[in-house]
């Protein structure tokens, strides 16, 4: 009962008022009574500085007067008031309490300026002096047409400050006294009041939490005790409607959860009922954030809010295929959106399904571009060997010379063929093995001797030179021997067949970092900015003619993208057209060559 905030409410509403009243007739008491006492204090002081002009008024007048010091304390003492002579420039020449050759000039003091400007000054200030607040009065002394000087009288507020301070203690005694009443008063009325509340809280509370089993035990025949009864009842039909929802909601949620598509279910309002966790995932947001939101709030994705508005409007269910444009990537998604309604048919929301074929349409894009490519690159060699040989057999006189070159040139088409087959194996093989090489600590210095060494008759036979720059110590990586060679005859391959007569081919291999890095830098014909980010893709060539003429099959910087990138590291290219390009690949160093691989950077 007495943690109850209601009760307390109550309560507090008494206290209130009474402090309200209290502080407000207190206040205004003390405010009339100061004033009251001001202004007789003030009365006072102007009748002693009355009575203070009538003396000093001829001394300031240049008479001679040497007892005005005493004539002043005894002035002074005579009406407990302070009383203080002062010439026009300022100068003290009586005070009833000090010695008037050690005190100050007064020309700056508020009621001697002000006594200046008007003729009567007063203020209330703390005196430095005495060491207490006091009030002045001052008057100022003519004669013949000139200001002579001025004669101030001042009491001290000490006994007004204790009168008020009385006053004070005696507001807040009954104040306190008002609210002592007021909290008995209103304890026993507010407990009266707020008994069956607090128990219909707690019912109430329980059921919240969900449990049904508490009964209220108010039986008056009041307000009170038709709410218990009606409230008892209320928890009765909750308790089975809410069994009944638990159930039908875990099933839900249990076939919601195992969809991979995304669902988001709105009401008539656009606000968001339910949002699976595959849905939150697409549109960027989270379940619990969402519900509750308008879903024009929740994403700006446009089809979906326009997918969720047709179906509110009765139109139906829509589909659609379209391309969300986000970082980091496109994501296309296939959506569905329905309207909801209830038994009687009424609409009550809308419901969409969202569905990421992004993956999906990416392999059927790559499956259709490598068919292609690869059905291209295949029908030519083919279509040139069956046009030779039917030239041959269409043709029996045909002279000897004839149809050896005839079966020279079928022959470098088979062997074309065959390299282009064995690449499309070895991409297959590396696409369906990545991460699962046999790997072995090895000093990338002897696969670059022994993978470069066949290649240098085919160099020196186009007059290349080729250079190999290796460092003195070990440069040692965890990776698969036939891969890293596979890598390196690639690499150097291309760099003989896109340079020309004469050009030169670096080798080299170094540490930088935690990395092992392998170099091959040709002086060909280079590669354009734009052609650059396209070359490590499946049957991309520069120049395709060119690439046919030197035999190549467009596949192999992919297989060399993909060996890299299975042994967790980076190809990159650097050229300039005309120049010569530069391939460089970077994997990790293994443990071995971290240690020694620092030196040779």
């Amino acid at each position: 009962m007495l943690r109850s905030p209601f009760l307390w409410k109550l309560f507090a509403g008494y206290v209130l008022v009474i402090l309200i009243v209290a502080a407000v007739l207190g206040f205004s008491v003390a405010r009339q009574i100061e004033r009251v006492t001001l202004e007789e204090t003030g009365a006072e002081l102007r009748h002693g500085a009355t009575l203070l002009l009538d003396i000093a008024k001829p001394v300031l007048e240049g008479n001679a007067d040497l007892s005005l010091q005493e004539r002043v304390v005894v002035l002074g003492a005579g009406i407990d008031t302070r009383l203080t002579v002062v010439r026009a420039d300022g100068t003290v020449i009586a005070d009833s309490e000090e010695d008037p050759s050690r005190m100050r000039n007064h020309a700056d003091r508020p009621e001697i300026r002000e006594a200046r400007a008007g003729g009567l000054g007063s203020s209330t200030r703390f005196s430095a002096t005495l060491g207490v607040s006091m009030m002045y009065v001052a008057l100022p002394v003519h004669s013949g047409g000139r200001l002579r000087g001025f004669v101030r009288t001042s009491l001290p507020l000490t006994a007004l400050e204790e009168r008020l301070g009385n006053l004070r203690l005696i507001i807040v005694g009954g104040a306190g006294i008002a609210v002592v009443v007021a909290l008995a008063l209103g304890f026993f009325v507010s407990r009266q009041v707020t008994g069956p509340l607090v128990s219909i809280t707690k019912i109430a509370e329980a059921i919240a939490a969900g449990d049904y089993d508490h009964k209220l035990s108010v039986h008056s025949r009041d307000e009170i005790g038709k709410l218990s009864a009606a409230f008892n009842s209320m928890a009765e039909q909750l308790r089975e409607r809410m069994n009944t929802i638990t159930n039908d909601r875990n099933k839900l949620i249990a076939i919601l959860s195992s969809m991979l598509e995304g669902v988001v279910a709105v009401d008539s309002d656009e606000r968001v009922l339910h949002m699976n966790d595959v849905a939150a995932r697409i549109l960027g947001t989270t379940p619990l954030s969402s519900v509750g939101q308008r879903i024009w709030e929740v994403t700006r994705m446009r089809q979906v809010n326009e997918a969720l508005e047709s179906a509110l409007r009765g139109n139906g269910g829509t589909t659609g295929d379209f391309q969300l444009v986000r970082l980091p990537a496109d994501r296309e998604l296939e959506i569905c959106a329905a309207p909801l309604k209830d038994q009687e048919g009424e609409m009550v929301g809308a419901v969409v399904v969202l569905h990421d074929v992004t993956e999906l349409h990416r392999l059927s894009r790559v499956r259709q571009e490598f068919v292609s490519n690869a059905s291209h690159e295949l029908k030519t060699p083919v279509a040139a060997i069956r046009g030779m040989v039917e030239t041959i057999i269409d043709d029996p006189g045909m002279p000897s010379d004839q149809q050896v070159s005839y079966l020279s040139k079928v022959r470098s088409q088979t062997e074309r063929l065959s390299r282009l087959i064995d690449d499309l194996l070895i991409l297959s093989q590396v696409e369906s093995i990545e991460g699962v090489f046999e790997r072995e600590a090895l000093d990338l210095r002897d696969i670059v001797r022994e993978s470069a060494q066949p290649l240098l008759a085919e160099a020196k036979a186009k007059g290349q030179s080729v250079e190999i720059q290796l460092p003195p110590g070990e440069v040692v990586a965890c990776c698969d021997e036939a891969a890293m060679r596979q890598v390196l005859e690639n690499l150097v391959d291309n760099a003989i067949k896109y340079t020309p007569r004469g050009g030169t081919i670096r080798i080299r291999v170094q540490s930088e970092g935690h990395s092992a890095v392998i170099e091959v830098q040709d002086t060909g014909v280079g590669i354009e900015p734009r052609e650059q980010e396209h070359i490590f893709e499946r049957f991309y060539c520069v120049d395709k003619a060119r690439s046919r003429e030197l035999g190549g099959t467009g596949l192999g910087l992919s297989i060399v993208k993909h060996i890299v990138q299975a042994h967790g590291g980076q190809v990159s290219v650097e050229s300039v057209p005309g120049r010569g390009s530069t391939f460089r690949v970077r994997i990790p160093l293994s443990d071995q060559g971290r240690l020694r691989g620092g030196a040779h950077t």
